[in-house]
């Protein structure tokens, strides 16, 4: 009866019940009886009534306990001990806790007498909170009835509910303030059980209940709500609940591996090209949706019963609306019912009334009421649609308008398209939210650039924006640019159609209705041609402003791509990117702009600022001349003068030096390193220094290969994530050990080693990527384009490096772009060994196709 088999015989049973039926609150029961009746055998083989209570705390003291949860206990000793009792006592309650584990109950303990309770409670919000849930499991029965007085009357209601409502800020600020990232946790993440928690801890408190029946029945909630929130309960818990089942541990955190097995065990499966985990995860967004916004009218219910005196009305803000303490509220509260296109004006209110932050429970209550009446011919109205428009035309607040409307589920309704994508999964590996989460952060990324405080985080944006005169047209771009993913197509195609229905429904004249719609079509552009396309080439920057046509369009479509890129994970964004995108805007404004692309012009431009900054590293006015007459025009082109100088002032002695020179420097954009080599050429160079940095734990984000007149590699790259920059160490040593490491390599003649097969990720073995190379001629045929999209993984680039090596085939440059858990690398590779036979491409596109797929 006693022994782990029979505890774990008997919960394994209960799972399989629970499997058949999903009767949750039965299972949590159910486990909390089964552990009870084991610790209250090893509470009496230790012989414990006489000297202290077993009481259980937190999720075990409210009988709410998931399957592979911990057994939070406290063993409450009485303050009557005498040292002799307590000197017998402590053994025993050791010889329990030890048991305990024995029987295979995970135990989180705590042993303390009422006085040792009360100062830990007063010290440790957490404790006070796990307390307030406790729950006699045996023992001294008088001892616990004087633990619950003195604990009841220590109780602060107004200070708890302070302390508890700043923690959930502080948790829902560490989850990016959304219950809308692609792996949230069930339990902590904004929407998720805790949020749920919280409200009962609070009332509880405050002796205003302990479930939500009782505060419909005390006036918190409305029937309907009541209903809402036990629904969504009872769905987060039987989620969490299989969750742990699925993984057969602790686990609250929906990650991507086991999503699919999740849905399953809730009789889902993929039809119609939508997967089984994208209907859970829906069902899972809707309910944390829910939960969000009927927990802040809760929050706010509460507020108004402990501090009375700071809920009246502050100010009158027109016919209908009045302002609570930084709240906007109603003072009919069926206004949304009655009238219905007051539902609008309340967010443009909300954007245009200074010191609000935010919707009373009034208002929250009455759009959740009102939600049937924002129907088709709500939609259709005149005066809802200047609502719509003059809330994107407001120079504040339009952002937290829109998370409010999305919350609210007002957005959804007003536009039917974005109801769709509510809750839609992403499975391209690098964007980290639901769809309309990453939405939503790209109308607040382009929003910051014209607000005065977030000047700083992108200046040139911030400078382009300010001579922007219709910042609305960037939101609604913003709006609409992934509104159509998940319908199946391109989604870019059709968010152009819906963003066009939109501009002739809402009055938009043919100039701004042109630019919206070609920035949803076009929206993906810039970001290939500055990722994907040499930029140095002249006739990428001729084709790409061919597309653009006009100055305001190019401006419009960079501000949006910046805030698109970085909208989608902040593994995404990174300064090297942000480059390449503003020397795209910079280079295709010239062309726009009439200027005639010099190459000769250029190349003297590019030469002159080095000069002149060579001249401030004190070297002769001639030191450059050997090493430039062996550098062709393309090397001056494809780099900036700041390079060029670095490299001269390094390199102009030792022109025909015999050994690797290899110098590296703080990359001069954003963090990392930038590294040149100087060596006698050799096919496999490249593949020799991918293998270094490899080795090395650094990423390459950009190379660009040069060959001199005189048979000299003298290649750059911009290299970033080291383990060893992450652990801190000095980057003064990290060069210096590049700079010896690596030129001591190069004077090796060993063989090439076998790429290391790194493994992929987690996320990237839930959302496999079909590998893709293209090898294709470019339109001068000198050279070869090859494209290659896979999961990343370490050391894939060796890999293919080392293939072009095998192969004898020289790179020309390299442009390494990691989207996530994606690679989208492009190479510019020597035609010359792949013009003279077919099969050499045929047999290098299989091949590196293999080193992919490993």
């Amino acid at each position: 009866m006693d022994t782990l088999a029979t505890l774990k015989t008997r919960r394994e049973a209960r799972f399989e019940e629970f499997k058949k039926d999903l009767n949750v609150h039965k299972l949590t029961k159910d486990i909390c009886q089964l552990i009870d009746q084991q610790l209250m055998l090893a509470w009496q083989e230790n012989g414990l009534d006489d000297y202290a209570a077993l009481v259980a705390v937190g999720g075990f003291g409210r009988a709410e306990q998931y399957p592979y949860s911990d057994v939070d206990i406290l063993v409450l000793l009485s303050e009557k001990l005498s040292a002799d009792e307590l000197a017998i006592a402590t053994p025993r309650v050791e010889s329990f806790i030890t048991r305990c584990w024995d029987l295979g109950i995970e135990i989180g303990s705590s042993v303390r007498n009422i006085e040792e309770c009360l100062q830990e409670a007063a010290a440790d919000i957490t404790v006070r909170t796990a307390l307030l849930e406790s729950r006699l499991v045996g023992g001294d029965k008088k001892l616990y009835r004087r633990f619950l007085v003195q604990f009841d009357a220590a109780m602060d209601a107004k200070a708890f509910y302070q302390a508890k409502l700043s923690e959930l800020r502080q948790r829902h600020h560490k989850y990016n303030d959304t219950p809308y990232s692609l792996e949230p946790n069930c339990k902590e993440s904004p929407g998720g059980l805790r949020d749920l928690q919280v409200i009962l801890w609070m009332t509880k408190a405050a002796k205003l209940g302990n479930s939500f029946s009782d505060l419909h029945k005390k006036g918190l909630l409305t029937k309907r709500e009541s209903l809402e929130i036990n629904k969504n309960l009872k769905l987060l818990q039987t989620l969490r609940t299989q969750l742990h089942l699925v993984a057969k541990r602790r686990q609250d955190v929906l990650v991507f591996d086991l999503q699919t097995q999740l849905a399953e065990s809730f009789g889902l499966t993929s039809e119609n090209g939508t997967r089984a985990s994208e209907k859970i995860m829906k069902q899972y967004y809707w309910a944390a949706k829910a939960v969000t916004q009927l927990n802040e009218i809760l929050i706010q219910n509460i507020e108004a019963i402990l501090f009375p005196k700071e809920s009246r009305i502050t100010r009158p803000v027109s016919e209908h609306f009045v302002e609570k303490q930084g709240l906007l509220d109603i003072l009919d509260p069926n206004l949304f019912e009655k009238h219905p296109n007051q539902i609008l004006r309340a967010f443009l209110l909300y954007t245009k009334t200074p010191g609000v932050k935010g919707f009373s429970a009034q208002i929250l209550r009455g759009l959740y009421n009102a939600r049937n009446l924002m129907n088709a011919e709500w939609r259709k109205q005149a005066e809802n649609r200047e609502y719509f428009m003059e809330i994107v035309r407001q120079p504040r607040g339009v952002t937290n308008a829109f998370r409010l409307m999305n919350q609210t589920s007002v957005l959804g309704r007003y536009l039917p398209a974005f109801r769709k994508i509510v809750g839609q999964m992403q499975h391209d590996l690098f964007h980290v939210y639901t769809v309309d989460q990453h939405i939503l952060m790209v109308l607040r990324n382009v929003r910051r650039f014209w607000i005065v405080e977030h000047t700083h985080e992108f200046p040139f944006c911030s400078q382009l924006a300010a001579k922007y005169d219709k910042p609305w047209l960037l939101i609604l771009a913003a709006l609409f640019h992934d509104i159509a993913k998940g319908r199946g197509g391109d989604h870019s195609d059709l968010g152009k159609k819906d963003a066009r229905l939109f501009a002739k429904q809402h009055g938009l004249n043919k100039e701004d209705t042109d630019i919206l719609v070609w920035l949803v079509a076009e929206h993906l552009t810039m970001s290939q041609v500055a990722q994907k396309q040499d930029i140095s080439d002249p006739d990428v920057i001729k084709a790409f402003a061919k597309k653009v046509k006009t100055e305001r369009r190019l401006t419009a479509l960079y501000l949006l791509t910046v805030a698109d890129v970085r909208g989608t994970s902040p593994k995404v964004w990174n300064a090297w990117k942000g480059k390449l995108l503003e020397d795209l805007y910079k280079l295709t404004l010239r062309i726009l702009g009439g200027e005639q692309h010099d190459l000769s012009s250029e190349l003297e431009q590019n030469q002159s600022e080095a000069k002149q900054m060579l001249r401030l590293f004190g070297l002769q006015a001639d030191a450059h001349e050997n090493l430039w007459k062996q550098l062709d025009i393309s090397f001056f082109l494809r780099h900036e003068p700041s390079d060029i100088a670095w490299l001269t002032k390094h390199l102009h002695g030792r022109v025909n030096h015999p050994e690797p020179i290899v110098r590296a420097r703080l990359s001069q954009i954003g963090e990392g390193l930038q590294v040149g080599v100087y060596v006698k050429d050799q096919v496999d160079l490249f593949a020799r220094i991918c293998a270094y940095f490899d080795q090395q734990g650094f990423s390459i984000l950009d190379a660009k290969i040069h060959t001199t007149q005189h048979g000299y590699a003298l290649d750059t790259f911009q290299i970033s994530g080291t383990n060893m920059l992450r652990e801190g160490g000095h980057y003064r040593d990290i060069i210096q050990l590049v700079e010896h490491d690596l030129a001591a390599m190069l004077q090796q003649s060993a063989p090439l080693p076998n790429p290391s097969k790194g493994r992929l990720s987690r996320q990237s073995r839930s959302f496999p990527i079909q590998p893709r190379v293209s090898l294709r001629a470019d339109e001068r045929g000198q050279y070869y384009v090859l494209s290659v999209s896979a999961n990343d993984r370490t050391g894939l680039l060796y890999a293919i490096a080392k293939i072009l090596a095998e192969h004898h085939i020289s790179l020309h440059t390299a442009r390494i772009n990691t989207l996530g858990e994606r690679i989208e690398d492009v190479f510019l590779l020597d035609g010359h060994n792949l013009s003279k036979d077919s099969k050499i491409q045929v047999q290098l596109e299989t091949e590196i196709l293999d080193a992919l797929a490993v």
